[in-house]
């Protein structure tokens, strides 16, 4: 981090001609386990990653954006006065649509200052790990700080949210941005998606022995378009089916009537996300009783659930998974929105070798390509550097 941190820094004095008035960083994420309920008003528990998204940033004197990034070609320019979902495309969507966004949350966006924005980041791209979010974040609290906003943590993640789903035009819900936001060393995030309440709760994995492995399986996916809309579609048309707001509203003792009233593609999707709103709920309460060896079970079971009802897994998702159960993880789940990115594999310390020998024997065994293997940190969240 210190290598990229500095290297935003001189990249932004060489782009730019001039030092950056700050450099502020946001993590991308990793959820344990709540997927695709954070959009039913459901219950997430993310965690914020040690891989961050850096941005350099310094004000202008008159109305011009410039934002630049070590991903990009490019340099992106638009007056603040232009700045519209309609008018972005592309990359600079996430910053400019996040700048935008803060005018629906405060900014007078008729007085604020201009400025040049350079991003770098080691949040691996289309991986399941909300790089966007990332993104979001930083940005978002970076011009937070120099616009001299005041809006707290939790109104950021909202305007992440609002960029994401208007500028961007992927259906999301709050949870990626509430974890790079919110985030804690060694500790996950409890979000309630509809009272937007948020917990910090302990994780305790060093002192477990335990390593959250991720297992980039470089399938890249993207939620603007497809299954991720269709899914939330289908979740819409269950809710409205059963008379409710949201499937928050459904428990898992109202399957059984689900059974009777929906057709079975959208029975099942609503199955996933009522019992996985259930599992977030064991998971935080096993976690707070036993500690994080006990939750394995409900990790797998997760997965089976995305697997065979929201049918969002992949083929090298599943061997991911598969392989990682079979030589010591203690669980393992897809993680993300689907349809590639990563799974996570809960590995003792011990049998972390072991796990990334046969996965990338069982890949090649396969044909597939070769996935990333790297281990994860619960770090804290969004946070000026300097």
């Amino acid at each position: 981090m210190t290598d990229l941190r500095q290297d935003t820094l001189d990249s932004f004095a060489e782009i730019f001609g001039r030092p950056a008035d700050g450099l502020w960083s946001a993590p991308g994420r990793v959820n344990l386990i709540g997927e695709h309920t954070d959009y039913n008003e459901g219950f997430v528990f993310p965690f914020a990653i040690n891989r961050r998204t850096i941005a350099a940033l310094g004000l202008r004197d008159d109305r011009i954006v410039r934002v630049g990034s070590s991903f990009a070609d490019e340099l992106v320019e638009i007056d603040l006065s232009d700045l519209r979902p309609e008018a972005l495309s592309g990359w600079s969507s996430y910053p400019l649509g996040l700048a935008w966004a803060l005018g629906e949350f405060g900014a007078d966006l008729d007085a604020v200052p201009g400025f040049d924005l350079l991003l770098d980041s080691n949040v691996p791209v289309g991986a399941g790990l909300s790089s966007s979010a990332a993104i979001e974040s930083a940005v978002g609290f970076a011009l937070n700080d120099v616009w001299q906003l005041g809006l707290d943590r939790r109104t950021l993640a909202r305007a992440g949210q609002r960029a994401e789903n208007v500028a961007i035009g992927a259906p999301t819900g709050i949870m990626d941005q509430s974890a790079s936001l919110l985030g804690e060393r060694d500790a996950a995030v409890f979000l309630d998606c509809r009272s937007l309440h948020a917990e910090i709760v302990p994780l305790g994995l060093e002192a477990a022995g335990l390593e959250i492995v991720i297992i980039d399986t470089r399938v890249s996916h993207a939620h603007a378009t497809g299954g991720y809309a269709e899914r939330r579609a289908s979740c819409e048309a269950g809710a409205r089916a059963l008379g409710v707001e949201s499937l928050r509203d459904v428990g898992v003792d109202d399957l059984d009537r689900a059974r009777e009233i929906l057709d079975e593609v959208t029975f099942r999707r609503v199955r996933h996300v009522v019992t996985e709103n259930q599992r977030v709920l064991d998971t935080v309460r096993t976690l707070r009783e036993q500690g994080p060896t006990a939750i394995g079970d409900l990790l797998d079971a997760s997965h089976r659930s995305m697997r065979d009802d929201f049918e969002i897994s992949v083929p090298e998702l599943d061997l991911a998974v598969e392989t990682a159960q079979a030589n010591g993880a203690i669980g393992a789940r897809m993680t993300g929105g689907g349809f590639g990115g990563s799974a996570i594999a809960l590995v003792p310390t011990d049998a972390l070798s072991r796990v990334y020998v046969a996965l990338d024997g069982a890949f090649a065994e396969h044909g597939f390509g070769q996935p990333d293997l790297f281990t994860v940190t619960a770090s804290e969240g969004a946070k000026r550097e300097n």
